[in-house]
């Protein structure tokens, strides 16, 4: 592992490692925790390579805040680090980040900061969207990975992303809590043993509000924060709110999805928790590494369901035949972005197999062409298609229509919050033994079991390592090995969890 405590050392080792390689960023201020490594291992799980910058940064500190207190132990974080398998620790001075007096700062939007902690801690966003911004420019990562725990941060740093139109990935990463309940915090050490006692009714209203919203998910808002409110005796409260995660505006009762979160001060340690409540979404997520069964799996559970069937697929070849049918060359990526950005792709449920439509034209047949076929990986590739057409599977998962998606990361990244999640596996020799079957009732030229196997497990490697989409199994899927069971044995199981979910 190497540690750098400059931009100039650090952009020059980059520089020569980054090349066709994925790099995930974990943004720290160090004295890391349980709560760091899940976010660590997951940026090298998904990532070639990992930096996890550690800086203790004074702009988001108020005079009268714990910035000279905060706790300082880098030789203990790079152990920490290299353990978890990390490739750089970036730890740069004040002087190294800041080396003027005045610096540019960035102002996220007044409706984003002024509520929640921003009314407690005026400026602290600021300093964060400035950190958050300079370590992106610096690092220039692929991913950069953000705990839930601190919702409202998430949120803005989520917004600067998009306004800033900065090329990173954020991912954002579950709360972790001890084994208590009480959220991991750098500042939990401050707390005594009657302190953390205490600190432990700010989880328990929490989770007292969240059990009463999954029994009557129509309570109001009033109801679930004096749920909270009530638990908190003993400790200062700052603050107790139900606000969109996104927007962060108050909700007076949960419609799609809510943040229930607050603050308070047990002696003079400040700590922040919040819950997600979301209402159960008629979507179903299928991932799962190829040859497993998941296209033909996620077309009958969406027949059965009466629910529509998210075909990506078709969506990657629609793009692919409209470039290919005005003229325009594959490889050029600033052309195909201009083509998919102003493109109009809808699916149509029909009985035997979805339709597909591109700018009103029903491309359905002439999507399966060989040409399209020949074509369509090298689009698929492309970072500006896969986001154009991931944003539009996201707003139809948002009409609450019902979906079912198959694909790499449907559960991790485009749709977290689905209603359920599958994962869908296979041994190799038994994806080998069925793609074997077909290649030998389509009378195709011959290859041997041991071949397909040998390609099934490189396909395996690339698919887990792509720079877009990799193939990732979410934290709460359900896995569903189908060695030895039928697509209707298959089907039925998905259909029956979703069932009891719902």
């Amino acid at each position: 592992m190497e540690l750098f405590k400059t931009t100039l050392g650090l952009g020059s080792y980059l520089e020569d490692q980054r090349q066709g390689k994925t790099m995930g960023l974990v943004p720290t201020m160090g004295a890391l925790h349980f709560a760091h490594r899940s976010l660590i291992e997951r940026a090298v799980a998904e990532n070639d390579l990992v930096v996890v910058s550690i800086f203790v940064n004074p702009l988001q500190f108020a005079p009268n805040e714990d910035l000279n207190c905060y706790p300082r132990q880098l030789e203990e974080d790079c152990r920490f680090c290299e353990e978890l398998g990390v490739d750089v620790v970036f730890a740069p001075s004040i002087e190294e980040i800041y080396p003027q007096d005045r610096v540019t700062q960035i102002i996220p939007p007044p409706a984003l900061t002024s509520g929640l902690c921003g009314r407690f801690r005026p400026g602290h966003f600021v300093g964060v969207a400035t950190i958050v911004t300079k370590l992106l420019n610096i690092v220039q990562p692929t991913r950069a990975y953000f705990g839930e725990k601190d919702a409202q941060q998430l949120a803005i740093i989520r917004r600067l992303v998009t306004d800033l139109h900065l090329p990173v990935v954020i991912r954002a990463c579950p709360l972790i809590r001890e084994d208590s309940g009480l959220a991991y915090s750098s500042r939990n050490q401050y707390l005594t043993p009657e302190e953390k006692i205490l600190a432990l009714g700010l989880s328990r209203g929490l989770f007292l509000a969240q059990k009463a919203f999954h029994t009557n998910p129509e309570i109001n808002g009033e109801t679930l924060v004096n749920l909270v409110q009530g638990e908190l005796g003993g400790l200062e409260v700052e603050y107790v709110e139900l606000v969109h995660p996104n927007t962060l505006q108050p909700l007076s009762k949960v419609e799609k999805v809510g943040l229930l979160a607050a603050a308070v001060k047990v002696g003079t340690t400040r700590l922040i928790d919040n819950v997600i409540l979301h209402l159960p979404s008629p979507i179903i997520t299928i991932d799962g590494p190829a040859g497993a069964g998941k296209s033909t799996v996620t077309c009958r559970v969406a027949q059965i369901l009466g629910m529509l069937y998210l075909d990506t697929g078709a969506m990657y070849r629609a793009v692919t035949w409209l470039a290919m049918e005005k003229g325009v060359q594959i490889e050029d990526k600033g052309a195909i972005g201009e083509l998919v950005s102003q493109a109009k792709l809808e699916l149509i449920p029909r009985e035997d197999k979805i339709g597909v439509k591109i700018n009103g034209e029903d491309v359905t047949e002439a999507i399966r062409t060989p040409a399209v076929t020949a074509n369509v990986s090298t689009i698929a590739a492309q970072p500006a298609v896969r986001r154009k057409l991931l944003k539009q599977q996201q707003e139809w998962g948002e009409k609450g229509v019902g979906v079912v998606a198959e694909g790499r990361d449907m559960g991790t990244h485009v749709f977290p919050n689905a209603a359920l999640k599958i994962f869908l596996t296979a041994s190799v020799e038994e994806r080998a033994r069925r793609r074997w079957k077909q290649l030998q009732e389509s009378e195709e030229p011959g290859v041997t079991i041991v071949e397909l196997i040998s390609q099934i497990q490189e396909r395996d490697d690339q698919d887990s390592n792509r720079q877009e989409a990799p193939l990732i199994q979410a934290l709460d899927a359900i896995v569903i090995n189908t060695d030895n069971m039928t697509i209707d044995a298959v089907t039925t199981q998905i259909i029956q969890l979703y069932r009891e979910k719902i």
